[in-house]
Order: C-alpha cells, then sequence, then structure tokens
C-alpha cells in the first residue's frame, strides 16, 4: 500500500473511530438525551456499526459506501449547530470528524481501488471490448 493511500486510510478510521467514540460521550454523559439511554445510543451508534468489518479490514469497497452513512452525520451537525448554540462546541466536533472520515475514506477507496485495479474505467473498458468482438 502506498504512503498515499495508508495516510488517507488512517484520516478516515480516525475519523470513523472518533465519531463512535465521542457520540456516546457526547449523547449520554456530556448533554443527556431525554430518551432512553439504549434508544440513544442505538440511534447514535447504529449506523456506524454497519461498516465496521469492512474497515477494519480495509475493504475499499466500504470505505466507499460508508460515505452515505456519514453523510447522516454531517446533516445531523449541520442542522444541530443553528438548533443548539449552547452545543455548538460538540457539534463542531462532530462535524471535523465527519468531515476527516468522509474525505479519508473517499480517498482510501479511490487510491487503493487503482492499486488492486478496482476500476470503474477498467470495466467499462472490458464491456467495450466484449461489444466489439
Amino acid at each position: 500500500m502506498r504512503e498515499k493511500t495508508k495516510r488517507f486510510m488512517i484520516l478516515g478510521q480516525t475519523g470513523y473511530f472518533g465519531l463512535l467514540i465521542f457520540l456516546p460521550i457526547w449523547n449520554l454523559i456530556l448533554v443527556p438525551s431525554v430518551m432512553d439511554k439504549y434508544i440513544t445510543l442505538l440511534l447514535t451508534v447504529g449506523p456506524l456499526l454497519l461498516p465496521m468489518w469492512g474497515i477494519l479490514k480495509q475493504k475499499p469497497y466500504t470505505y466507499a459506501w460508508s460515505n452515505f452513512i456519514v453523510l447522516i452525520y454531517m446533516i445531523h451537525g449541520l442542522t444541530l449547530i443553528w438548533d443548539r448554540p449552547d452545543e455548538r462546541v460538540y457539534v463542531i466536533i462532530e462535524l471535523i470528524l465527519t468531515a476527516m472520515m468522509f474525505i479519508g475514506c473517499s480517498y482510501f477507496a479511490k487510491f487503493r481501488g487503482q492499486e488492486l485495479g478496482l476500476s470503474i474505467r477498467k470495466k467499462k473498458e472490458e464491456e467495450e471490448a466484449e461489444n466489439n468482438a
């Protein structure tokens, strides 16, 4: 794995595990939610658990689709930054972590996919070659 690819993997994992640790602390300890703690935990951490295995195994496809999940947290943060000015520091931390995960996962998926030869262009070229044959 090239150094650039590894740096983006570390950035994505830092954002991912940062969210996984920070969100329960924020919603259960720092500013306890009015909902039941198990429901709060399920809603805040549940979606993040879906890509965990692929992120730990460094699968480019998982890094790519995990961005759809992190967008939920980004929208959450952008909404709360206006809605809860008293929690703005926590929201900014959430937004920083989501940005780290989004950028890291996007570029890791791109570069690692290229290293492994998992290119969309390659598939398209193969399909065109099959059609022309």
